[in-house]
């Protein structure tokens, strides 16, 4: 291991055997574990600061973090063409825990099927049976039977589900034709059931809080905050150190052994490009000189979309009665003395994973259930008692990118989703707003129901319905996919390794080398992900799981929705694979039929 040393100039902040660029979710994951080694001497890069504050523990608050310049880096998209020009908000974590510390906490796995589609696009070792011990080390679940993990770093509950709006949106799915599943990150992902959250003792259990706490309690990690990267430096093609500046000063570190970089989708391709490693004319462009030619960095860029489906509610039992300002003020209070109440939830108490027409395997449609009208950053509510679900595609088939606007460091990227720029994606849209108000308006929603508040009665056709989609739908804030990892030489990352393809000491490891996005929120992914890199970048791997069954329904290539979801994939996983690249993987698939027109 390299020795540490004091630093010998100004611009010297010395040599470690690790740096990691970014103390976002999976970065304090490999802070904790490549830190168990305690000769290791490791060195974390974070551009925010300290995440020690109310408004971040507090589960229910989970808007306000989201709109403070403190925790997000204000980012903005460029002009959206495929939604009229719209630029788009893009909130991205800065602090410690990153995106974990304003995130809104739903704590969703993914479809075990999710991780077979890696498998077959090239991410070798990231099938279901490899991943699920790491989801099983990283959660502490209270009761959650043989899939689930007991004793891990991260907190997982259930909301205590009060409100009967929760209830009786399950059970109008049921009505519908759809699977139940009590518990979506157990067993059986399809269907509708009660969320988890990654909340612990009433506070939000962040990556900072779980993994970098304890990773700096040994003393052999330390954590430089307000330190702003520039680039990794190179000794021809080796990464030996990185450049960054600290309180208005320019600074260096060396590494020893090697660099990680896990600034997240957005960042992570803006620093190597940075460090002259990306589509070479952009470099040139930018008057950067030209490491490797690496076309996919910044390419590829996901994200899941959605809209809010929102209705008035008959019955004074949403969550409009307590949105005054002396309705919040008793939360929080009460949250404050007892960590207890409407404060310790991020309101998320029941979902779905639905499929939005047959010949699907697996769901591509998500529902965040919640018993009130408003925005999801909290800036818009409607008057009066309400309810809605957040619903939206899983596997959009649009894809962006992400560039550089200058050489500047100072400089936040470009970035582009191309938002519904493929035909399949307002197929599905359009599924996920028709779905939707099929199940509200079963039975169970019969005393409840009031009028429709959005999309609106009078939205019925599909040009209603794309007006509709162009000038309402929001980002769930999950980009991935910048930095894929793949067996192809255009992949940027080995999937074996986390190694950076075409240079030596520098690894990849957050969000932007998913080769998919997942059917369900992305940080549990993303902290898995990291989990099972640590084990790699030291040379070793949890046993595949014996137990790691994949059920879906036996009836999928014909009907689009199953009440019970019992087949199990196991015994034919190469043929699932197949099935999966067929239906759901080839990028440019013709838009399949609709059974709703």
């Amino acid at each position: 291991m390299t020795k540490a040393r004091p630093p010998a100039t100004p611009s010297d902040f010395g040599s470690y055997d690790v740096i990691i660029i970014g103390a976002g979710s999976a970065g304090c994951v490999l802070a904790r574990r490549l830190g168990e080694d305690p000769k290791r001497r490791i060195l974390v890069l974070e551009a925010g600061g300290s995440d020690r504050s109310w408004m971040i523990a507090m589960p229910s608050a989970l808007s306000i973090p989201m709109n403070t310049k403190r925790f997000n880096w204000g980012m903005r998209t460029e002009p959206e063409p495929g939604l009229d020009g719209r630029v788009m908000n893009l909130p991205r974590g800065k602090g410690l825990g990153g995106s974990s510390s304003i995130n809104g906490m739903c704590y969703v796995r993914g479809n075990p099927m999710d991780y077979e589609l890696w498998a077959a696009r090239g991410a070798t070792g990231w099938g279901w049976e490899n991943v699920l011990p790491y989801f099983q080390r990283m959660e502490n679940v209270a009761g959650g039977g043989p899939l689930r993990g007991g004793a891990g770093p991260i907190s997982v509950t259930r909301g205590r589900e009060d409100n009967p709006l929760y209830q009786t949106f399950v059970e109008a799915g049921r009505a519908a034709g759809y699977a139940v599943s009590d518990n979506m990150n157990a067993l059986q992902h399809e269907g509708l059931g009660p969320m988890e959250m990654s909340v612990g003792g009433g506070r939000r259990s962040s990556a900072a809080r779980g993994y970098l706490r304890p990773a700096m309690a040994r003393g052999n990690v330390r954590v430089l905050t307000g330190a702003h990267v520039d680039r990794v430096l190179f000794d021809g093609r080796r990464a030996t150190g990185v450049a960054f500046t600290h309180r208005g000063k320019a600074r260096v570190a060396q590494a020893g052994a090697e660099i990680v970089l896990s600034a997240g989708s957005i960042l992570t391709p803006t620093i190597l490009q940075r460090s002259g490693l990306g589509p070479a004319q952009l470099l040139r462009d930018h008057g950067i000189e030209v490491l490797a030619d690496r076309t996919q960095v910044g390419e590829n860029l996901m994200d899941h979309l959605e809209v809010y489906v929102q209705q008035a509610c008959r019955l004074p039992v949403s969550l409009y009665s307590h949105m005054s300002m002396l309705g919040k003020a008793r939360i929080g209070l009460e949250w404050l003395l007892t960590r207890r109440g409407l404060g310790a939830t991020n309101h998320f108490e029941s979902g779905g994973h639905i499929r939005s027409r047959p010949g699907l395997p697996y769901p591509d449609l998500q529902f965040h259930f919640l018993p009130l009208a408003i925005s999801y950053d909290g800036t818009s509510m409607a008057e009066g008692h309400g309810f809605q679900v957040h619903v939206g595609p899983k596997r959009s088939k649009s894809r962006g990118w992400v560039r550089l606007r200058s050489a500047d460091p100072n400089d936040l990227p470009r970035v582009r989703f191309n938002y519904m720029s493929h035909a399949e994606d307002w197929h599905e849209m359009r599924a996920a707003i028709r779905l939707t108000r099929e199940i509200f308006a079963q039975a169970p929603f019969d005393p409840y129901r009031g009028a429709e508040l959005a999309p609106g009665d009078q939205a019925r056709s599909d040009a209603d319905l794309d007006a509709f989609i162009k000038a309402k739908v929001e980002s769930a804030y999950h980009p991935c996919g910048t930095c894929r990892m793949g067996a192809d030489e255009a992949a940027v990352v080995d999937p074996g390794t986390m190694k950076m393809k075409a240079v030596e000491g520098l690894r990849i490891v957050d969000a932007s080398v998913m080769p998919q996005a997942t059917a369900g929120d992305l940080n549990a992914p993303t902290l898995m992900l990291a989990e099972r890199a640590a084990d790699l970048i030291r040379g070793r791997s949890l046993p595949a799981a014996e137990t790691a069954p994949i059920l879906g329904a036996a009836d999928w290539r014909e009907s689009q929705r199953s009440g019970v979801i019992d087949h199990d994939h196991r015994a034919s996983r190469e043929a699932l694979r197949a099935d999966l690249l067929e239906s759901v993987g080839a990028e440019n698939a013709p838009c399949g039929p609709s059974h709703i027109g």
